[in-house]
């Protein structure tokens, strides 16, 4: 009798103190700070995980990186290429004028112009079949220039590292503008014609100059773009210094340095 007593004194005081009106606000509201602070342990774990990953013994963790240092792709690595898509469907017709060659190179690195002769300065490009085709960027880089030029057939600039530039002549329906960057391959242009060398018909005239000093293609495709970077400006076999300040038209222009007549052929 006594235990049952006991019971119902101590189911009295429950029932007492479970009527007090704070009792169940309390309750609420100490539920609510745990399901908080679960939550919040939750996210940290989450973000610790993310931090410090853990790592195998392969050297991995758990996202497939590993602890080595990353070496970006960039582009010095890059090499030389064609500014076309297939350099199988695609011809030299005028090279690039080296000082040092032969009397027969030369005369094939010469662009007809009126009675005179003018020095190419780079390399005229041509489909085998003498169709349009679509000029490409050679180099990854940003558009310095996109200059509306008859006389040249429109002319694109595109910067790279340290002083090097390569330059897409006698272009139409241009893709691009100034402050673009490129990748290589992507779509700059069409080949068209150009004022200063029409017995070319359809081409592209290209150049690669390294501090506005004119570089012979062909002697860098396939190399990358640090042997282009690295190129000393004191050794000018194969090289042709523009006249200080002036830019790709300019050059193209000057007849007292650049043009040969043909007496002087001769």
């Amino acid at each position: 009798m006594k235990m049952r007593e006991e019971e119902k004194n101590r189911s009295s005081q429950w029932k007492t103190f479970f009527k007090k009106r704070w009792v169940f606000p309390a309750v609420y509201l100490v539920c609510a700070a745990l399901l908080i602070s679960t939550i919040v342990w939750y996210q940290t774990s989450t973000n610790n995980a993310v931090k410090d990953p853990k790592v195998t013994d392969n050297g991995k963790d758990i996202t497939g990186k590993t602890d080595e240092p990353v070496i970006e792709v960039n582009q010095p690595f890059e090499n030389v290429g064609m500014p076309v898509k297939n350099d199988d469907e695609v011809r030299i017709l005028t090279g690039f004028f080296d000082a040092n060659a032969s009397k027969e190179q030369q005369e094939n690195a010469l662009i007809v112009d009126g009675n005179k002769y003018r020095p190419s300065m780079g390399l005229d490009i041509a489909s085998n079949d003498g169709k349009e085709f679509e000029v490409v960027a050679a180099l990854s880089g940003k558009v310095a220039s996109v200059r509306q030029d008859a006389l040249l057939g429109n002319v694109i600039e595109v910067e790279h590292d340290k002083g090097v530039v390569t330059i897409y002549q006698s272009v139409k329906d241009i893709k691009v503008q100034a402050g673009d960057q490129v990748k290589q391959g992507d779509l700059l242009a069409t080949s068209s014609t150009s004022q200063i060398n029409m017995a070319a018909k359809n081409h592209v005239h290209f150049e690669i100059r390294k501090d506005n000093v004119a570089l012979n293609p062909q002697t860098y495709f396939g190399q990358s773009l640090t042997a282009l970077t690295e190129v000393d400006d004191s050794d000018s076999s194969g090289h042709i210094k523009s006249e200080e300040g002036k830019d790709t038209e300019d050059a193209e222009k000057t007849e007292d340095t650049q043009s040969i007549t043909e007496s002087e052929l001769e």
